[in-house]
């Protein structure tokens, strides 16, 4: 299916007076030189903005440390991954062969990436207050299911002040291997830990979620 502005639009719920705009942020760079890293790079801006402008209201007597978190488990590939699929954005990406051939219009980092790269185009396109009234109606949900629990620290943090507070070292954590084109690595970590026989390893898309993967293995091997 290739790219069509009408349509997308539509999924969206937004209309576009520069559809070119549009079109760029749905282009990846395995197209060539004109895809959408720039528009990525301001919508991620525009977007971190709003989510934590809307959660420093939403939750008043919360700490930076809280808020923080918060705003991390809004504002990260995974969820955008999510939204660009609700919204059925992979059916129009603007892809090279090869990223056709290999899957690119389902992998979470393309769509992620073309998710903020729309937030940019719109930016572009209607101004700031347009675009943060879609985002945040797009956010909706997600940001009526949150609360301060939600917020509870990462498994990483969770780990390294259980060792300490029993006297014991901070976790080590190594990457074994990295595979992958540059855009689509997979990271390979393996996490030695005090008070577990054995290394614990684990991959993902990202070094950071391939050590939260870890912490979080030891965490239930601890029982914490």
């Amino acid at each position: 299916m290739s790219f069509n502005s009408d349509r997308l639009q539509q999924k969206l719920g937004i209309k576009f007076g520069r559809t070119d705009f549009l079109e760029q942020a749905l282009t990846h760079r395995s197209v060539g030189h004109s895809n959408n890293e720039r528009l990525e790079f301001l919508g991620d801006s525009i977007l971190g903005f709003v989510i934590a402008e809307k959660i420093y209201q939403q939750f008043p007597n919360a700490d930076e440390g809280v808020l923080s978190r918060l705003r991390a488990s809004l504002v990260n590939g995974e969820t955008l991954a999510e939204l660009a699929t609700e919204h059925q954005v992979g059916e129009e990406l603007v892809l090279g062969q090869g990223e056709l051939k290999s899957g690119g219009r389902r992998r979470k980092s393309i769509l992620s990436d073309a998710f903020e790269a729309i937030i940019g185009a719109l930016y572009l396109d209607q101004g700031f207050a347009n675009t943060k009234t879609w985002l945040l109606s797009v956010f909706e949900k997600k940001l009526d299911n949150l609360s301060v629990e939600t917020a509870d620290k990462d498994p990483k943090t969770k780990l390294q002040e259980h060792l300490q507070s029993c006297g014991l070292s901070v976790p080590a954590y190594t990457v074994i291997s990295t595979t992958g084109a540059d855009h689509d690595q997979i990271f390979q970590i393996k996490c030695v830990v005090s008070g577990i026989k054995e290394p614990i390893f684990s991959k993902a898309n990202s070094r950071k979620k391939a050590e939260q993967k870890t912490a979080l293995k030891a965490l239930k091997i601890l029982n914490v």
